[in-house]
């Protein structure tokens, strides 16, 4: 059935991310309603960030498109031209390709809740401008490498 059962809907906290570069996303809750339909070429994330947590490192894609639909509360967006508050009822999004590393960031006191959405491509690179990282990922496998391409993790299904 089309419709999505909220409760139901698989959900992760933490991040894949490899440690210590992890601890900080712990409590980042992620119900993916996209899996619970069974969506293969697009992801579709209600996503909790209680204060002071961020939605992922600064980052960009080469290839995936992404979108943030903030539903309550209000982010920062962190990205290369500075900082811009994004509130309810605001969206941001960001092409593949284009090397602005983002991430938002719950700077209030009360958690935020947004729509996380985004293209699932089957190969992708991700990187983290402000870290020693690239995410290689190829047909739902993730392998975090250093900048010049020595590995920095084993592959591992991405969100496990």
């Amino acid at each position: 059935m089309p419709r999505v059962d909220f409760d139901k809907a698989p959900v992760t906290r933490g991040s894949d991310y490899p440690a210590p570069l992890d601890a900080e996303f712990s409590d980042r809750t992620r119900r993916r309603l996209g899996d619970a339909v069974g969506l293969t070429t697009v992801g579709v994330n209600f996503t909790t960030l209680p204060p002071g947590c961020r939605s992922a490192l600064r980052h960009w894609h080469e290839v995936e498109d992404e979108m943030v639909y903030v539903l309550s509360g209000v982010l920062t967006l962190i990205e290369d031209a500075g900082e811009t508050e994004i509130k309810a009822g605001e969206a941001a999004g960001f092409p593949g390709g284009d090397a602005n590393g983002h991430c938002f960031e719950n700077r209030s006191a009360e958690p935020v809740t947004m729509l996380e959405i985004g293209t699932r491509p089957k190969t992708d690179r991700c990187h983290y401008p402000d870290h020693d990282l690239v995410a290689h990922d190829h047909d739902g496998l993730t392998e975090y490498r250093r900048r010049d391409g020595s590995p920095l993790t084993p592959t591992k299904t991405r969100f496990e």
